[in-house]
Protein backbone atom coordinates (compact mmCIF):
# COMPACT_ATOMS: atom_id res chain seq x y z
CA UNK A 1 0.00 0.00 0.00
CA UNK A 2 1.15 3.46 -0.98
CA UNK A 3 1.09 5.25 2.80
CA UNK A 4 2.12 8.79 3.65
CA UNK A 5 3.18 9.56 7.37
CA UNK A 6 2.98 13.37 8.43
CA UNK A 7 5.82 14.16 11.45
CA UNK A 8 9.28 12.26 11.66
CA UNK A 9 8.98 11.86 15.45
CA UNK A 10 9.15 9.22 17.69
CA UNK A 11 5.89 7.42 16.82
CA UNK A 12 5.88 9.12 13.14
CA UNK A 13 9.79 7.40 12.07
CA UNK A 14 9.75 4.46 13.93
CA UNK A 15 6.02 4.02 11.85
CA UNK A 16 7.49 4.76 8.85
CA UNK A 17 10.14 2.34 8.83
CA UNK A 18 7.90 -0.40 10.19
CA UNK A 19 5.88 -0.42 7.86
CA UNK A 20 7.93 0.37 5.31
CA UNK A 21 10.21 -2.79 6.51
CA UNK A 22 7.07 -4.86 6.16
CA UNK A 23 6.96 -3.98 2.26
CA UNK A 24 4.61 -0.89 2.12
CA UNK A 25 5.33 2.23 0.02
CA UNK A 26 6.11 4.85 2.54
CA UNK A 27 7.02 8.54 2.14
CA UNK A 28 7.67 10.48 5.26
CA UNK A 29 6.97 14.64 5.47
CA UNK A 30 8.12 17.28 7.93
CA UNK A 31 8.55 20.62 8.04
CA UNK A 32 11.99 20.72 9.56
CA UNK A 33 14.15 20.65 6.13
CA UNK A 34 17.11 20.29 8.20
CA UNK A 35 16.09 17.06 10.02
CA UNK A 36 14.79 15.97 6.10
CA UNK A 37 18.23 16.16 5.22
CA UNK A 38 19.85 14.30 7.83
CA UNK A 39 17.18 11.25 6.67
CA UNK A 40 17.74 11.33 3.23
CA UNK A 41 21.61 11.06 3.86
CA UNK A 42 21.13 8.01 6.21
CA UNK A 43 20.99 9.78 9.42
CA UNK A 44 18.84 9.62 12.60
CA UNK A 45 17.60 12.36 14.43
CA UNK A 46 17.10 11.02 17.51
CA UNK A 47 18.32 7.54 19.13
CA UNK A 48 16.61 4.65 19.33
CA UNK A 49 17.97 1.71 19.66
CA UNK A 50 18.11 -0.43 16.11
CA UNK A 51 16.55 2.39 14.10
CA UNK A 52 18.92 2.78 12.01
CA UNK A 53 19.43 -0.32 11.12
CA UNK A 54 15.97 -1.12 10.03
CA UNK A 55 15.69 2.21 8.25
CA UNK A 56 18.71 0.84 6.42
CA UNK A 57 16.51 -2.59 5.22
CA UNK A 58 13.46 -0.60 4.69
CA UNK A 59 15.50 2.23 2.24
CA UNK A 60 13.84 0.79 -0.82
CA UNK A 61 10.59 1.47 0.06
CA UNK A 62 11.22 4.68 1.94
CA UNK A 63 11.79 8.05 0.62
CA UNK A 64 11.16 11.68 2.92
CA UNK A 65 10.26 14.89 1.69
CA UNK A 66 8.88 18.37 3.27
CA UNK A 67 5.99 18.86 0.42
CA UNK A 68 2.32 17.80 0.84
CA UNK A 69 2.19 17.75 -2.69
CA UNK A 70 4.59 14.89 -3.36
CA UNK A 71 3.02 13.09 -0.39
CA UNK A 72 -0.56 13.40 -0.07
CA UNK A 73 -1.89 12.78 -3.73
CA UNK A 74 -0.65 8.85 -4.19
CA UNK A 75 -1.34 7.93 -0.54
CA UNK A 76 -4.25 5.10 0.45
CA UNK A 77 -3.37 5.66 4.37
CA UNK A 78 -2.52 9.23 5.40
CA UNK A 79 -0.89 8.90 9.39
CA UNK A 80 -0.86 12.23 11.28
CA UNK A 81 2.09 11.55 13.92
CA UNK A 82 3.02 15.21 14.44
CA UNK A 83 3.48 16.77 18.01
CA UNK A 84 0.51 17.76 20.55
CA UNK A 85 2.41 19.38 23.25
CA UNK A 86 0.57 20.49 26.75
CA UNK A 87 -0.73 24.07 26.78
CA UNK A 88 -1.09 25.99 29.99
CA UNK A 89 -4.12 24.37 31.31
CA UNK A 90 -2.72 21.00 30.73
CA UNK A 91 -5.12 20.40 27.47
CA UNK A 92 -2.77 19.45 23.98
CA UNK A 93 -1.80 21.99 21.90
CA UNK A 94 -2.97 21.42 18.65
CA UNK A 95 -1.82 23.76 16.48
CA UNK A 96 0.47 21.28 14.71
CA UNK A 97 -2.71 18.34 14.37
CA UNK A 98 -4.81 21.68 12.82
CA UNK A 99 -1.79 22.57 10.11
CA UNK A 100 -1.53 18.96 8.76
CA UNK A 101 -5.34 18.17 8.80
CA UNK A 102 -5.69 21.55 6.40
CA UNK A 103 -2.27 20.27 4.59
CA UNK A 104 -4.14 16.92 3.86
CA UNK A 105 -7.16 18.61 2.63
CA UNK A 106 -5.37 20.88 0.15
CA UNK A 107 -4.01 18.07 -1.25
CA UNK A 108 -6.79 15.01 -1.43
CA UNK A 109 -7.04 13.81 -5.43
CA UNK A 110 -10.38 12.02 -4.87
CA UNK A 111 -8.92 8.82 -4.50
CA UNK A 112 -10.30 7.04 -1.11
CA UNK A 113 -7.71 7.63 1.47
CA UNK A 114 -7.84 6.41 4.94
CA UNK A 115 -6.85 9.90 7.55
CA UNK A 116 -5.61 7.82 10.39
CA UNK A 117 -4.62 10.18 13.83
CA UNK A 118 -1.62 8.23 15.30
CA UNK A 119 -0.48 11.61 17.65
CA UNK A 120 -2.23 10.71 20.82
CA UNK A 121 -5.27 13.09 20.84
CA UNK A 122 -8.23 14.66 22.86
CA UNK A 123 -10.97 12.78 22.43
CA UNK A 124 -13.42 14.17 19.95
CA UNK A 125 -10.32 15.05 17.49
CA UNK A 126 -11.27 12.23 14.68
CA UNK A 127 -14.28 13.90 14.23
CA UNK A 128 -12.57 17.65 14.59
CA UNK A 129 -9.60 16.24 11.99
CA UNK A 130 -12.25 14.90 9.40
CA UNK A 131 -14.26 18.44 9.61
CA UNK A 132 -10.58 20.16 9.05
CA UNK A 133 -9.91 17.81 6.06
CA UNK A 134 -13.15 18.35 4.51
CA UNK A 135 -13.12 22.23 4.69
CA UNK A 136 -9.79 22.33 2.15
CA UNK A 137 -10.56 19.75 0.48
CA UNK A 138 -12.34 19.97 -3.09
CA UNK A 139 -15.67 18.87 -4.02
CA UNK A 140 -13.96 15.70 -5.85
CA UNK A 141 -12.34 14.92 -2.90
CA UNK A 142 -14.98 16.04 0.09
CA UNK A 143 -16.85 12.45 0.08
CA UNK A 144 -13.69 10.22 -0.49
CA UNK A 145 -11.76 9.82 2.29
CA UNK A 146 -12.62 8.73 6.16
CA UNK A 147 -10.73 9.62 9.64
CA UNK A 148 -9.60 6.64 11.71
CA UNK A 149 -8.09 6.52 15.35
CA UNK A 150 -5.01 4.33 15.90
CA UNK A 151 -3.54 4.94 18.80
CA UNK A 152 0.32 3.99 19.51
CA UNK A 153 1.65 2.22 22.54
CA UNK A 154 5.37 2.33 21.95
CA UNK A 155 7.91 2.77 24.91
CA UNK A 156 11.29 4.83 24.40
CA UNK A 157 14.13 2.31 24.03
CA UNK A 158 12.00 -0.60 22.51
CA UNK A 159 9.40 1.35 19.83
CA UNK A 160 10.73 -1.02 17.22
CA UNK A 161 9.92 -4.26 19.04
CA UNK A 162 6.41 -3.05 20.12
CA UNK A 163 5.54 -2.07 16.76
CA UNK A 164 6.29 -4.92 15.52
CA UNK A 165 5.45 -7.40 17.88
CA UNK A 166 2.87 -5.20 19.97
CA UNK A 167 0.39 -6.68 22.28
CA UNK A 168 -2.41 -5.33 20.61
CA UNK A 169 -3.43 -3.21 17.79
CA UNK A 170 -6.34 -0.61 18.51
CA UNK A 171 -8.51 0.84 15.46
CA UNK A 172 -10.92 3.51 15.71
CA UNK A 173 -13.38 4.02 12.96
CA UNK A 174 -17.05 4.72 12.30
CA UNK A 175 -16.94 2.90 8.61
CA UNK A 176 -16.50 -0.65 7.82
CA UNK A 177 -14.34 0.17 4.73
CA UNK A 178 -12.12 2.48 6.84
CA UNK A 179 -11.21 -0.66 9.28
CA UNK A 180 -10.81 -2.86 6.49
CA UNK A 181 -7.94 -0.73 4.76
CA UNK A 182 -5.94 -0.52 8.02
CA UNK A 183 -6.88 -4.63 8.84
CA UNK A 184 -5.23 -4.51 4.70
CA UNK A 185 -1.86 -2.66 6.06
CA UNK A 186 -1.44 -4.11 9.54
CA UNK A 187 -1.93 -7.55 8.52
CA UNK A 188 1.60 -9.19 8.55
CA UNK A 189 1.69 -7.90 12.14
CA UNK A 190 -1.76 -9.06 13.41
CA UNK A 191 -0.62 -12.92 11.62
CA UNK A 192 3.12 -12.57 12.16
CA UNK A 193 4.00 -13.50 8.73
CA UNK A 194 6.64 -11.31 8.54
CA UNK A 195 10.40 -12.32 8.19
CA UNK A 196 11.78 -10.84 11.76
CA UNK A 197 15.05 -8.31 11.28
CA UNK A 198 17.83 -10.80 13.00
CA UNK A 199 18.58 -7.51 15.53
CA UNK A 200 14.91 -7.41 16.40
CA UNK A 201 13.96 -11.54 16.81
CA UNK A 202 10.34 -12.00 17.15
CA UNK A 203 9.73 -13.64 20.38
CA UNK A 204 9.02 -17.01 20.84
CA UNK A 205 5.54 -16.69 22.68
CA UNK A 206 4.47 -14.68 20.29
CA UNK A 207 1.20 -15.61 18.42
CA UNK A 208 -1.44 -13.81 16.68
CA UNK A 209 -1.75 -9.80 17.93
CA UNK A 210 -4.97 -9.24 19.08
CA UNK A 211 -6.86 -6.48 17.29
CA UNK A 212 -9.51 -3.83 19.12
CA UNK A 213 -11.63 -2.64 16.39
CA UNK A 214 -14.36 0.05 17.86
CA UNK A 215 -15.48 3.72 17.10
CA UNK A 216 -13.19 6.68 16.96
CA UNK A 217 -14.19 8.25 20.99
CA UNK A 218 -13.13 5.04 22.57
CA UNK A 219 -9.99 4.40 20.30
CA UNK A 220 -8.88 7.88 21.87
CA UNK A 221 -9.43 7.24 25.25
CA UNK A 222 -8.44 3.58 25.32
CA UNK A 223 -4.38 5.61 24.73
CA UNK A 224 -5.49 8.29 27.21
CA UNK A 225 -6.75 5.36 29.72
CA UNK A 226 -3.51 3.06 29.21
CA UNK A 227 -1.13 5.67 29.97
CA UNK A 228 -3.13 7.30 33.02
CA UNK A 229 -2.84 3.33 34.47
CA UNK A 230 0.53 3.27 34.04
CA UNK A 231 1.38 6.22 35.85
CA UNK A 232 -1.14 5.03 38.78
CA UNK A 233 1.05 2.10 39.12
CA UNK A 234 3.70 3.92 39.77
CA UNK A 235 2.72 7.06 42.02
CA UNK A 236 1.07 4.15 43.93
CA UNK A 237 4.23 2.17 44.23
CA UNK A 238 6.24 5.45 45.66
CA UNK A 239 3.24 6.21 48.26
CA UNK A 240 3.80 3.30 49.35
CA UNK A 241 6.93 3.06 49.29
CA UNK A 242 6.55 6.31 51.98
CA UNK A 243 5.34 4.36 53.84
CA UNK A 244 7.87 1.64 53.85
CA UNK A 245 10.33 4.10 55.15
CA UNK A 246 8.46 4.82 58.18
CA UNK A 247 7.45 1.17 59.60
CA UNK A 248 10.93 -0.35 58.25
CA UNK A 249 9.52 -2.70 55.63
CA UNK A 250 11.90 -3.19 52.48
CA UNK A 251 9.77 -1.74 49.32
CA UNK A 252 11.47 -3.82 46.72
CA UNK A 253 9.66 -6.99 48.57
CA UNK A 254 6.54 -5.29 49.16
CA UNK A 255 6.28 -4.47 45.41
CA UNK A 256 6.94 -8.15 44.68
CA UNK A 257 4.64 -9.41 46.99
CA UNK A 258 2.48 -7.28 45.19
CA UNK A 259 2.80 -7.35 42.00
CA UNK A 260 3.19 -11.85 41.68
CA UNK A 261 -0.47 -11.65 42.37
CA UNK A 262 -1.47 -11.82 38.27
CA UNK A 263 -4.35 -9.42 39.25
CA UNK A 264 -1.69 -6.62 39.48
CA UNK A 265 1.34 -7.80 37.38
CA UNK A 266 4.86 -6.64 38.32
CA UNK A 267 5.45 -4.55 35.51
CA UNK A 268 5.29 -0.31 36.65
CA UNK A 269 5.32 -1.24 40.46
CA UNK A 270 9.23 -0.09 40.88
CA UNK A 271 9.86 2.31 43.65
CA UNK A 272 11.61 5.08 42.80
CA UNK A 273 11.90 9.27 41.69
CA UNK A 274 8.77 8.85 39.40
CA UNK A 275 8.10 8.69 35.80
CA UNK A 276 8.68 11.52 33.00
CA UNK A 277 8.93 11.48 29.63
CA UNK A 278 6.91 12.76 26.76
CA UNK A 279 3.51 10.43 27.20
CA UNK A 280 2.54 10.00 31.29
CA UNK A 281 3.04 14.27 32.37
CA UNK A 282 0.95 15.41 28.88
CA UNK A 283 -1.72 12.32 28.64
CA UNK A 284 -2.65 12.46 32.63
CA UNK A 285 -2.59 16.53 31.93
CA UNK A 286 -4.76 16.34 28.95
CA UNK A 287 -7.22 13.29 30.12
CA UNK A 288 -8.04 15.77 33.45
CA UNK A 289 -8.28 18.55 30.95
CA UNK A 290 -11.04 16.69 28.93
CA UNK A 291 -13.29 15.44 32.11
CA UNK A 292 -13.26 19.01 33.09
CA UNK A 293 -15.02 19.59 30.12
CA UNK A 294 -17.92 17.46 31.11
CA UNK A 295 -17.53 18.46 34.76
CA UNK A 296 -15.72 16.18 36.09
CA UNK A 297 -12.45 16.04 38.70
CA UNK A 298 -10.36 12.80 37.80
CA UNK A 299 -8.90 12.82 41.65
CA UNK A 300 -7.16 9.52 41.04
CA UNK A 301 -5.46 10.93 38.27
CA UNK A 302 -4.47 14.15 40.44
CA UNK A 303 -3.59 12.43 43.07
CA UNK A 304 -0.91 10.62 40.84
CA UNK A 305 0.87 13.55 39.30
CA UNK A 306 1.12 15.26 42.48
CA UNK A 307 2.90 11.99 44.11
CA UNK A 308 5.19 11.96 40.98
CA UNK A 309 6.08 15.70 41.57
CA UNK A 310 7.01 15.26 45.02
CA UNK A 311 9.36 12.30 44.08
CA UNK A 312 11.56 14.78 42.84
CA UNK A 313 11.50 16.83 45.82
CA UNK A 314 12.46 13.74 47.71
CA UNK A 315 15.83 13.52 46.44
CA UNK A 316 16.43 17.34 47.63
CA UNK A 317 15.14 16.40 51.23
CA UNK A 318 17.00 12.78 51.48
CA UNK A 319 20.41 15.01 50.27
CA UNK A 320 19.85 17.52 52.77
CA UNK A 321 19.52 14.97 55.54
CA UNK A 322 22.56 13.61 54.65
CA UNK A 323 24.28 16.89 54.37
CA UNK A 324 22.97 19.13 55.93
CA UNK A 325 23.62 21.78 53.88
CA UNK A 326 23.75 21.98 50.20
CA UNK A 327 24.71 25.51 49.45
CA UNK A 328 28.52 24.80 48.30
CA UNK A 329 28.30 21.13 48.28
CA UNK A 330 28.62 19.32 44.81
CA UNK A 331 26.56 17.00 43.80
CA UNK A 332 26.58 14.17 41.06
CA UNK A 333 23.93 13.11 38.55
CA UNK A 334 24.34 9.72 36.69
CA UNK A 335 21.92 9.96 33.72
CA UNK A 336 20.11 12.73 32.39
CA UNK A 337 16.81 11.22 30.02
CA UNK A 338 14.18 10.67 31.40
CA UNK A 339 14.86 6.45 31.08
CA UNK A 340 17.39 4.15 29.82
CA UNK A 341 18.06 3.19 26.38
CA UNK A 342 16.81 6.76 24.62
CA UNK A 343 18.01 10.30 24.72
CA UNK A 344 14.52 11.75 25.37
CA UNK A 345 14.72 14.92 28.15
CA UNK A 346 11.18 15.47 27.55
CA UNK A 347 9.72 15.65 31.74
CA UNK A 348 13.15 13.93 32.39
CA UNK A 349 13.32 13.99 36.51
CA UNK A 350 17.29 14.40 36.18
CA UNK A 351 15.99 18.25 34.86
CA UNK A 352 13.75 19.01 37.85
CA UNK A 353 16.10 17.62 40.07
CA UNK A 354 19.49 19.74 38.61
CA UNK A 355 17.07 22.79 38.88
CA UNK A 356 16.06 22.05 42.68
CA UNK A 357 19.75 21.61 43.84
CA UNK A 358 20.75 24.91 41.59
CA UNK A 359 18.24 26.52 43.42
CA UNK A 360 19.55 25.79 46.70
CA UNK A 361 23.28 26.93 45.91
CA UNK A 362 24.78 23.40 45.06
CA UNK A 363 26.92 22.83 42.09
CA UNK A 364 26.04 19.87 39.99
CA UNK A 365 27.40 17.82 37.64
CA UNK A 366 26.20 15.33 35.07
CA UNK A 367 26.60 12.00 32.95
CA UNK A 368 24.44 10.30 30.36
CA UNK A 369 25.77 7.53 28.03
CA UNK A 370 23.55 8.91 25.08
CA UNK A 371 21.75 12.03 26.10
CA UNK A 372 24.56 14.65 26.98
CA UNK A 373 24.72 16.17 23.32
CA UNK A 374 20.75 16.37 23.54
CA UNK A 375 21.46 18.17 27.00
CA UNK A 376 24.06 20.20 25.98
CA UNK A 377 22.08 21.61 23.14
CA UNK A 378 18.57 22.04 25.02
CA UNK A 379 20.33 23.21 28.19
CA UNK A 380 21.59 26.45 26.82
CA UNK A 381 18.42 28.39 26.37
CA UNK A 382 17.14 26.32 29.32
CA UNK A 383 17.59 28.66 32.19
CA UNK A 384 19.19 27.28 35.14
CA UNK A 385 20.03 23.98 33.31
CA UNK A 386 22.50 26.05 31.71
CA UNK A 387 24.98 25.82 35.14
CA UNK A 388 25.26 21.90 34.95
CA UNK A 389 28.50 20.66 34.57
CA UNK A 390 28.60 18.45 31.92
CA UNK A 391 31.06 15.20 32.50
CA UNK A 392 32.31 12.62 29.91
CA UNK A 393 32.79 9.96 32.17
CA UNK A 394 30.98 8.84 35.65
CA UNK A 395 34.24 9.28 36.92
CA UNK A 396 34.39 13.18 36.14
CA UNK A 397 31.15 13.06 37.43
CA UNK A 398 32.64 11.51 41.00
CA UNK A 399 35.77 13.49 41.55
CA UNK A 400 35.87 15.84 44.18
CA UNK A 401 31.03 14.98 44.09
CA UNK A 402 29.57 14.82 48.20
CA UNK A 403 27.29 12.68 46.92
CA UNK A 404 26.19 10.44 43.85
CA UNK A 405 22.66 10.51 42.90
CA UNK A 406 21.59 7.54 40.34
CA UNK A 407 18.44 9.22 38.13
CA UNK A 408 18.69 7.01 35.25
CA UNK A 409 19.04 3.24 35.22
CA UNK A 410 21.05 2.81 32.53
CA UNK A 411 23.22 -0.64 32.87
CA UNK A 412 26.30 0.97 32.73
CA UNK A 413 26.23 2.50 35.80
CA UNK A 414 24.55 -0.54 37.07
CA UNK A 415 28.49 -2.46 36.31
CA UNK A 416 30.46 0.79 37.64
CA UNK A 417 33.61 0.28 39.57
CA UNK A 418 32.34 1.33 42.47
CA UNK A 419 35.38 1.15 44.45
CA UNK A 420 37.73 3.35 42.91
CA UNK A 421 34.57 6.40 42.67
CA UNK A 422 34.29 6.24 46.46
CA UNK A 423 38.48 6.97 46.72
CA UNK A 424 38.04 10.15 44.42
CA UNK A 425 35.14 11.49 46.14
CA UNK A 426 34.59 14.27 48.96
CA UNK A 427 32.12 12.22 50.64
CA UNK A 428 31.02 8.86 49.17
CA UNK A 429 27.68 9.18 49.12
CA UNK A 430 25.18 6.99 47.26
CA UNK A 431 21.46 8.18 46.44
CA UNK A 432 19.56 5.19 44.55
CA UNK A 433 16.76 6.77 42.87
CA UNK A 434 15.95 3.34 41.11
CA UNK A 435 16.67 1.02 43.40
CA UNK A 436 18.78 -0.73 40.55
CA UNK A 437 22.15 -0.42 42.31
CA UNK A 438 23.79 -3.50 44.69
CA UNK A 439 22.94 -2.10 48.22
CA UNK A 440 25.64 -4.74 49.48
CA UNK A 441 28.06 -4.06 47.16
CA UNK A 442 28.14 -0.16 47.51
CA UNK A 443 28.39 -0.49 51.49
CA UNK A 444 31.41 -2.85 51.25
CA UNK A 445 33.02 -0.56 48.38
CA UNK A 446 32.95 2.46 51.26
CA UNK A 447 29.43 4.33 50.15
CA UNK A 448 27.10 5.15 52.08
CA UNK A 449 23.89 3.82 50.24
CA UNK A 450 20.50 5.66 50.77
CA UNK A 451 17.46 4.80 48.70
CA UNK A 452 14.23 5.91 47.93
CA UNK A 453 11.78 4.39 50.20
CA UNK A 454 13.82 2.60 52.49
Amino acid sequence: MNVSILGTGYVGLTTGACLAFLGHNVTCVDADHEKIAVLERGGVPFYEPHLAELLADAHPNLCFTSEYAEAIPPAQVIFIAVGTPPGKDGAPDLRYLEAAAHGIGKHLTGEFAVVVNKSTVPIGSGNWVGSLVRDKACEKAKGRFAVASNPEFLREGTALHDSLYPDRVVIGADEEQTAEVLYTLYRPILDQTFQAPPYLPRPEELGAVPLISTDLASAELIKYAANAFLALKISYINEVGQLSEKVGADIAQVAKGIGLDARIGTRFLQAGIGWGGSCFGKDTAALIATASEYGLEMPIVKAAREINRRQRDRVVEKLLSELKILKGRTIGLLGLAFKPHTDDLREAPALDIARKLIERGARVKAHDPVAMDRFRKESESNGRLAEVFCCETPEDVAREADALVLVTEWPQYRELDWEPLAQIMHTAIVLDGRHALDRTRLTRAGFRYVGIAC
